[in-house]
């Protein structure tokens, strides 16, 4: 049986931190993100922000598989920012996260372990006071159905725990069965993990109806 993983950590909003090393100050920012448009408004409000900082470097992650990821050493040594960002970005099994750091340089040069340390230790700080939550991935289940199964789409929907995403009401008709019309079309939200078993319960409900007075679109 396939194990369904429909959990992730992120943070619950955005987090500020900062630090001097060696006369450069280091700014940090952890923002909760869902796409990559939404790290673009992001950096570009703090470089136009801090536009008198020597550098603007960021990291992201995106989706409950970690998969969506980018690394951004903005004019530091390659390596030297963007991938220990990243790298505190893994080590607490973050998504749908960015950490941007500005620097200002102080005037002291940090060589290559110093920037590396430098950067590590802004984006943990960051995320050390940040507070961090776990998400569920969700599905939608549309279910076209008459009004007499209205009680008993109700009944399933809160035995299950389950979330109303809308409801509308007229008449919708689908594919399956063409020319008939339903009254009511209803959007149940629910944890990846749990459609099988929604679905199933549902489609039990058709069966002892014994009518198509309902359908899962």
């Amino acid at each position: 049986m396939e194990v369904v993983i429909d959990t992730y950590r992120t943070i619950e909003g955005k987090v500020e931190s900062q630090f001097t090393e060696q006369r450069s100050r280091f700014i940090s920012f952890a923002f909760p993100v869902s796409s990559a448009d939404e790290v673009k408004e992001h950096i570009a409000a703090i470089q136009k922000e801090y536009y008198d900082a020597r550098h603007v470097c960021y990291a992201y992650m995106l989706g409950a598989e970690r998969q969506e990821w980018r690394a951004n050493d903005n004019g530091e040594p390659s390596g030297t920012a963007g991938k220990p960002i990243i790298g505190q970005i893994n080590s607490n099994n973050l998504t749908d996260i960015l950490i941007a750091v500005v620097r200002y340089f102080g005037g002291v040069k940090l060589g290559t372990s110093g920037l590396i340390e430098a950067y590590r230790r802004a984006a943990a700080d960051v995320i050390q006071a940040s507070e961090i939550v776990e998400r569920f991935v969700e599905k939608d289940i549309t279910v076209l159905f008459s009004y007499p199964v209205m009680n008993d789409i109700m009944r399933i929907v809160k035995d299950m725990g389950l979330n109303i995403a809308s409801q509308d009401y007229g008449q919708f008709g689908h594919d399956s069965q063409p020319g008939r019309l339903f009254d009511c079309k209803t959007v149940i939200r629910t944890r990846l993990s749990n459609v099988r078993s929604v679905q199933e319960r549902i489609g039990k409900l058709t069966e002892a109806q014994r009518t198509p007075d309902m359908i899962i679109a």
